[in-house]
């Protein structure tokens, strides 16, 4: 099973990357778009979703527990809105579903838009366990 923490994004690249192994300074990954392997590099800013996060009013939340939201809303299909013809409107009101406390000022219609292609991404390369499994849950306080 994969985990969150091994699908990454890379600026500058489309979709999202499979971690497959490292190597002397660069990481092998494979796209979840196409399935092709490339070399990346120390220069290559990376980012695991696991360490991605999303403003709300209060504290921020966890991009695995949005995820895990759209996949309630959605029934772990891909989304139906179209990103690219979709408002700012039609996006805002799709994530108050997703997520009620969500900072407007802060999140942008591109994040939103953004939070969706990775979600359909992940969810047609049959990733939809979004929780991040290297965590020990937390005590209760």
């Amino acid at each position: 099973m994969t985990k969150l923490s091994e699908i990454l994004a890379i600026t500058g690249k489309p979709g999202l990357y499979k971690l497959v192994t490292r190597g002397n300074n660069m990481l092998i990954v494979e796209s979840l778009l196409d399935g092709k392997r490339m070399p990346t590099y120390a220069r290559d800013k990376i980012v695991a979703l696991s360490d991605v996060s999303m403003f709300t009013i209060g504290e921020d939340v966890r991009l695995s527990d949005v995820l895990t939201n759209v996949g309630k809303k959605e029934g772990l299909k891909p989304v139906a809105l179209d990103v690219k013809k979709a408002s700012t409107a039609e996006l805002q009101e799709w994530f108050d579903q997703v997520l009620p406390d969500w900072d407007r000022d802060r999140v942008y219609p591109s994040d939103i838009r953004k939070l969706i292609q990775w979600y359909n991404i992940l969810v047609n390369a049959g990733i939809t366990d979004f929780s991040i499994q290297e965590e020990e849950p937390e005590a209760e306080a």
